[in-house]
């Protein structure tokens, strides 16, 4: 057995009908004429259909589609500018409890921050009451953020897979469909009269017997009283046929007593014109298309737009604006800190400096990198194989365990590691570079990825790897050697770049590139020596154009050939 879909939503029966009449007037009337009859779909329990006109024909157009349909609500001020919303139709088939309770988990979750509370005050009628925050918060943008993270807005499809007049199963338009449904109705219409047409036969026939009956009543009852095989004898004698004398034999003595010529006449003669006229109409279209068209307004008449059961209950809307709905408007803003250890594991420890509680590592494990942000935020992690990958910072583990595998939370292959980690910020740029000294930079706003997947920015060479990510400060770039050597080149030798290998940053004999990073020349330049921060200001001999081998490192400079 083979089963087909079909999702066909709740219209309004005036539209459909109003369609349907001009439809069997002009059956070849344009598509445009009958959408804009047929408004969208018609829920009962009411709603907003929040879906562009264009969407709307082009649903109805192809016969598949969707709709978003979204709760009706009302903003009610409390006075001294206070104000709370109130929701008074919820989405066709979304039920009321469990849509409250859903909200009210977001709101503990704390998933939902303009949202103080919700109260379900309805009776009859649906009244949900949301209470924000405080008094500043934007209700469109407040509701914007219940429209995403609930059933307050939802979708309904559209499928009209139907079966045809052939029996065959086909998805049809608006059009076909309705056509359909006339063509429908009139085979069902010839059927009813094709029947009523037989009954009237059959009954004139009886009639006729009737009236032969009360011609000869007192011979007819001598006949059923003196024979006994009383039918035959009635066959022959009045030259009946088998059905009128099965009906007059089948009628009570008392029955034919009360027979009078006058009722018989009547009500042949009403049968006789019925007859007439149902054969007209089986012969006519034009009729047919008369009879159906009275019929799709008799229906009209009692559900009509004017009446209570046909009025529209859906509204009709435009698709609305986009509303920006910031970050915290879906997220506790809490301040962070985040700690990615050597072996790949990391978390968010709530608080920032001395509030972080003292963080527990596994056994060989320790800190690589840290960063205070907020839960609003995302992290940019950058990896050996040139991609970057941005993980929300609500979304990472606590800091009272030892936190989550960053590579169950990224696609992070075996041989990648995690080379930088920073807070994204926007509007900045990055220096990237790989071991075999190439590099460039490139906007910060161009690699946040979306996926797990993460960001390809930086191309790396076949043995090559990524090995850094920074922040541009400065006017100048420093690079340093796996031979310890050093090259100072203006920045602006830089090219900017989205993606792709970069230009040469420093040239090697053997080996290839431990760091680098930007820095204000007239500041000097500064590394990490131990626990203590050194600064060279004497930059002349370090001082060259890119690509240049470079010399050695400043005396003191540190031994793991790195800047922090």
């Amino acid at each position: 057995a083979v089963g087909m879909a079909t999702s066909i939503p709740p219209h309004n029966v005036d539209e459909l009908c109003q369609a349907l009449v001009h439809l069997v007037d002009k059956p070849r009337a344009t598509f445009e004429t009958l959408t804009s009859m047929v408004q969208g779909p018609d829920f009962p329990t009411g709603g907003e259909l929040v879906e562009s006109r264009e969407a709307i024909m082009e649903a109805y157009a192809t016969g598949r589609g969707s709709f978003r349909l979204r709760a009706r609500w009302t903003q009610e001020d409390l006075g001294r500018g206070t104000y709370q919303i109130v929701v008074t139709e919820v989405p066709y088939q979304v039920q009321k409890s469990k849509l409250v309770e859903r909200i009210a988990e977001l709101v503990e979750a704390r998933k939902l921050p303009l949202l103080e509370a919700v109260i379900d005050e309805s009776a009859k009628d649906i009244r949900l009451v949301l209470t924000p925050k405080s008094r500043t918060v934007d209700a469109a943008v407040l509701m914007e953020s219940l429209f995403r993270a609930t059933d307050l807005e939802t979708r309904f499809s559209l499928n009209m897979n139907l079966l045809d007049s052939s029996g065959m199963p086909r998805v049809m338009n608006l059009r076909e469909t309705l056509q359909e449904f006339i063509d429908h109705r009139r085979v069902v219409l010839l059927r009813c009269s094709r029947h009523r047409l037989d009954k009237i036969a059959r009954r004139l026939d009886i009639l006729e017997g009737y009236l032969i009956v009360y011609l000869n009543l007192d011979e007819v009852i001598a006949i059923i009283r003196g024979e006994d095989e009383a039918k035959p004898a009635l066959i022959k004698r009045f030259k009946l046929n088998d059905t009128q004398a099965e009906a007059i034999l089948n009628m009570r003595l008392r029955s034919l007593r009360k027979l009078e010529e006058m009722e018989i006449a009547n009500e042949k003669t009403t049968l006789t014109a019925e007859s007439g006229e149902l054969d007209a109409l089986v012969k006519s279209e034009s009729k047919q298309k008369s009879f159906l068209k009275a019929e799709f307004k008799d229906i009209r008449a009692k559900f009509g737009e004017k009446t209570e059961l046909g009025r529209r209950r859906t509204k009709v809307g435009d698709t609305p604006p986009m509303i920006e709905v910031p970050i915290d408007a879906t997220i506790e803003r809490e301040a962070v800190t985040v700690v990615l250890s050597v072996k790949g594991w990391i978390r968010a420890a709530k608080g920032h400096g001395d509030q972080v509680a003292t963080l527990r590592y596994k056994e060989g494990d320790r800190e690589r990198f840290r960063a205070e942000a907020w839960t609003t935020d995302r992290l940019l992690l950058f990896a050996t194989n040139g991609r970057f990958y941005t993980i929300g910072c609500d979304k990472l583990p606590g800091g009272r365990g030892y936190g989550d595998p960053v590579r169950l939370m990224l696609d992070l292959g075996n041989d990648v590691e995690i080379v930088a980690m920073s807070v994204f910020q926007g509007g900045r740029w990055l220096l990237v570079a790989s071991s075999e000294g190439r590099g460039f930079v490139v906007p910060e706003d161009a690699v946040a990825a979306q996926t797990r997947a993460g960001k390809q920015v930086l191309n790396v060479s076949p043995g090559s790897e990524a090995v850094v990510a920074r922040i541009v400060e400065g006017d100048h770039v420093a690079v340093v050697g796996e031979n310890r050597k050093v090259i100072i080149f203006p920045l602006d030798e830089l090219p900017e770049m989205t993606r792709g290998r970069g230009v040469i940053l420093q040239r090697y004999k053997s080996g290839g590139m431990s760091d680098a990073k930007t820095f204000t020349l007239a500041e000097g330049l500064t590394w990490q020596a131990g626990s203590r921060t050194r600064t060279e200001t004497k930059l002349t001999d370090w001082v060259g154009k890119r690509s240049q081998a470079g010399r050695v490192a400043p005396a003191g400079f540190a031994s793991n050939n790195r800047f922090d």
